[in-house]
């Protein structure tokens, strides 16, 4: 009986968080902001660079595309292994080596002296190490703020902005004072810093005494049977491949209708705040609506569409730029969303490894949109026909999105918050730590 007045009973204390949770939650915070900027900023960076690392290697459009789509393809093939070496390991020291491979990598492209070789150091070895940090990184913060998911995804994942702004105004400087092999070595000087980030993601934390071992957790072949999962998964396959052609060929785009070298930065510089803006304004409003998060996510993916199929209006510099900064802030909003999002589909307790899996699809996507809308351009001379692809891929992500529990009602997704985690770093009970006190 609680509080009853005639048990002579006082009501109990609400339960607190244990002492430190609070300020545990602020560094992981801090530590995913930090990592989201270094690790979306690479290849946008590399997006500034295909022009002349292109023209110097003698590469088409086609054949520079794909070095700027390889370490996004590498980034989410890697998911899966991001996530399973963190359910074995933790968090801190799988991106700590992450944060090692992608320096290393960058720091081996700059002595390229074929495309073969910035495929394999740029593409496969930076692109793998920026896997093992973001994966790991946004599962623990989804599992932390339960509560406030979208919301908390939000803030972390709106590092990218930063390194937007900072690769769109620098990185054009950078090539004028040091060359493209100059601008990579930079690059890799400033990813090294993923290490310094890693270290403030919670480690594995030690089992209680005596405690029964947790279940075997599905894994990911418990997810490949679930038919909303494999749904949600297609469904970012078809948005990849049109979401990454305006980031990775814009910087061409803005060339190609008048801009001169600096105003095409500021372009993709204000691409990158607008998108950093609609990271914390989408999680901001779904963390405040009733509407079903599912049916913010369609919203949003569906306006990106929207902007993608009125790019070619963009005829000239300034009618390119607030096309390109509304196409950035709609496509940042469909950020937070989506992984948080993979929750309502698979069951929190499952969140690392559908992350995990759902960029290894997604990579088939990110691989083959921004060069086939190279190839569109070669052939065409124009991105009209790139950006009208884009978006039409945009388009039937979104519809498929919509097709799946949860979206139209609330309360039907297909998610199972009770299933097993995906191993012992993972508590059931999302208010809790991730690591004990220190």
């Amino acid at each position: 009986m609680a509080g009853g007045a005639g048990g002579g009973q006082s009501a109990p204390a609400p339960r607190r968080p244990p002492p430190g949770s609070s300020g545990r939650g602020a560094a992981l915070l801090v530590a995913a902001f930090s990592q989201a900027a270094l690790v979306t900023g690479g290849p946008r960076a590399l997006a500034l660079l295909l022009r002349p690392l292109g023209g110097a290697l003698g590469a088409g459009g086609a054949a520079a595309a794909a070095a700027g789509a390889a370490p996004l393809a590498a980034l989410q093939l890697g998911g899966p292994l991001g996530s399973a070496l963190s359910s074995r390991f933790g968090a801190r020291p799988v991106a700590m080596a992450g944060g090692l491979l992608s320096g290393l990598g960058l720091l081996l492209g700059a002595f390229a002296s074929h495309m073969g070789h910035l495929y394999l150091s740029v593409g496969l070895l930076a692109g793998l190490g920026w896997a093992l940090v973001f994966t790991p990184s946004l599962a623990a913060v989804g599992r932390h703020f339960a509560a406030r998911r979208a919301w908390a995804t939000g803030l972390a994942v709106s590092g990218a902005s930063v390194s937007g702004l900072a690769t769109g105004t620098l990185v054009p400087l950078l090539l004028d004072a040091y060359g493209w092999r100059g601008a990579l070595l930079l690059l890799a000087a400033i990813s090294f810093n993923l290490v310094a980030a890693g270290a403030l993601l919670p480690p594995l934390p030690k089992p209680p005494e005596n405690a029964e071992p947790p279940p075997e957790p599905p894994g990911l072949l418990g997810l490949l049977r679930r038919g909303p999962f494999l749904r949600y998964a297609v469904a970012f396959v078809l948005v990849d491949a049109g979401y990454y052609v305006p980031f990775v060929h814009g910087e061409v785009r803005a060339h190609e209708v008048g801009c001169d070298d600096h105003r095409a930065g500021l372009v993709m510089a204000a691409m990158a705040a607008a998108d950093g803006s609609g990271r914390v304004a989408s999680g901001w409003l779904a963390a405040r609506s009733k509407a079903p998060l599912l049916r913010h996510l369609f919203t949003w993916v569906a306006l990106t569409a929207s902007v993608s199929l009125l790019l070619p209006l963009g005829t000239s510099c300034w009618g390119l730029f607030p096309l390109a900064a509304a196409y950035g802030f709609c496509a940042g909003a469909v950020v937070p969303l989506q992984f948080a999002g993979v929750a309502e589909v698979s069951g929190v307790g499952r969140l690392g490894h559908a992350i995990g899996l759902m960029q290894a699809f997604e990579s088939v996507g990110s691989l083959l949109g921004p060069p086939v809308a190279g190839w569109l351009h070669d052939t065409t001379g124009d991105f009209t026909v790139s950006f009208l692809t884009a978006g039409a891929f945009l388009v039937a992500g979104s519809l498929l999105i919509l097709t799946l529990p949860g979206c139209l009602c609330p309360g039907g997704n297909g998610g199972d918050p009770t299933a097993p985690t995906d191993g012992p770093q993972l508590p059931l009970r999302p208010p809790e730590p991730l690591q004990n006190p220190q």
